[in-house]
């Protein structure tokens, strides 16, 4: 507490503050000192909180990136096991839910999400509503399914309940079968959860045999939960306004503004103001102030540093947005664009690519932000990369034409 203490009373900087939110992140830790264990993993998320999932797999599934970015090169397997694997000598410590987005947390939030579950299981979204509406006995015969047959994935749960093509549509990203619509149901009201994922499927499970007894009976009123997660929101973001601590776990302004009060009268949080910020600001009373931010480090589009956009254009001057929707040829920067983090500013961004089938980490394009150097940013970037490929196997690390940056970068890979 002792070391924002001293600018609690007065406006701090910008730079401050953006220093205050990479240590709240993890990047003023120091690197593993050998190879990354499932204790490494446990701190990465001891400062997330969080690791949001997501479907593209242009370059790595979104949940293995941020830790990459923050620790290096480690085994994914790690990660798999934490999240979808259970044994008596290594237990399950993540688990998914609904957080920010689709995001996996540590099993002992759980509890922290029943009064969400609880809006899903009374206020059923409008799909869910309409097939249950024809169909009002699909959930309970899905979940008697499940029972019967253990983890499984909507597809193998119409076929042991043997739906022909009469009793559902074909199968798409955007046109999901009643089953499938149904699991989700369940899985978003806590009656189901995921026990494992095969090629990013989901096997669902009851929740009571994915969770341990003891924290599925713990009971939490939904103005403690809300708290507690706006505190979780205050550590991983070290310093924030009210939507930014509102943002991390999706809530509503309705819920953060009685929760940053209680947590400001416990000095939990602590108010101030930053220069150029129009909210008021909050502190959490441990953050950690550096004096400087080291290290480079690429970041996929869903990073929690930055997958709230506007507090990322706020506090490094990066205005971001994902062009995976946007037609080609009016994308300005490429498809999944990582945005490049070096000592403690984002001077650049790069359109990558793994293409595992010939090996290669493609660089579409590449571009530095106004105000950086070209030179020193091509090579850091540069080693930045190689470590990438080097992390996902792929053997070469080839640059386009795009970009201010391309033709510098072309000659350092």
């Amino acid at each position: 507490m002792s070391e924002v203490r001293g600018s609690l009373d007065r406006m701090i900087s910008n730079a401050i503050a953006r220093r205050i939110a990479l240590a709240a992140q993890g990047f003023a830790d120091r690197a593993p000192g050998a190879a990354p264990t499932r204790r490494t993993l446990a701190r990465v998320l001891e400062r997330t909180q969080l690791l949001q999932l997501d479907s593209v797999a242009a370059v790595v599934r979104a949940h293995y990136a941020p830790v990459f970015s923050r620790i290096g090169s480690y085994d994914r397997a790690l990660l798999d096991k934490a999240v979808w694997s259970h044994t008596a000598r290594s237990p399950r410590s993540l688990v998914e839910y609904w957080a920010h987005e689709a995001a996996v947390i540590p099993v002992d939030d759980w509890p922290l999400m029943r009064w969400r579950m609880t809006k899903y299981t009374d206020g059923r979204w409008g799909q869910a509503r309409r097939v249950l509406d024809r169909n009002p006995l699909l959930a309970k015969d899905i979940v008697d399914a499940i029972t019967d047959i253990g983890a499984a994935t909507a597809g193998e749960v119409e076929t042991h309940l043997e739906i022909g093509q009469a009793g559902r549509r074909e199968s798409s990203w955007w046109d999901l079968s009643d089953t499938k619509v149904i699991c989700e149901q369940l899985f978003a009201s806590g009656e189901l959860s995921v026990a494992r994922r095969v090629g990013f499927a989901r096997y669902y499970d009851l929740a009571e045999r994915v969770l341990p007894a003891s924290v599925l009976a713990r009971e939490v009123s939904e103005q403690d939960a809300v708290r507690e997660l706006v505190r979780k929101s205050a550590t991983a973001l070290g310093i924030a306004t009210e939507p930014d601590l509102r943002d991390y776990y999706r809530l509503h302004r309705s819920q953060t503004e009685p929760a940053i009060a209680d947590l400001v009268e416990e000095g939990v949080l602590v108010p101030v103001q930053v220069e150029g910020w129009a909210h008021q600001a909050y502190v959490h009373a441990e953050a950690r102030r550096p004096r400087s931010i080291t290290g480079a480090a690429l970041l996929c589009p869903f990073d929690p540093l930055i997958f709230c956009r506007p507090r990322t254009e706020r506090v490094f001057d990066f205005r971001y947005r994902i062009e995976i929707y946007t037609p080609e040829p009016k994308r300005v920067h490429g498809y999944y664009v990582f945005p490049f983090l070096l000592d403690g500013e984002l001077v650049g961004r790069v359109d990558l690519r793994a293409e595992r089938g010939n090996g290669v980490l493609r660089v579409p394009g590449a571009f530095t932000e106004p105000g950086h150097e070209n030179p020193r940013v091509a090579t850091e970037l540069a080693s930045a990369l190689r470590r990438m490929a080097d992390w996902l196997e792929l053997e070469d690390v080839v640059v386009g034409e795009r970009g201010d940056l391309a033709p510098l970068l072309t000659q350092l890979v």
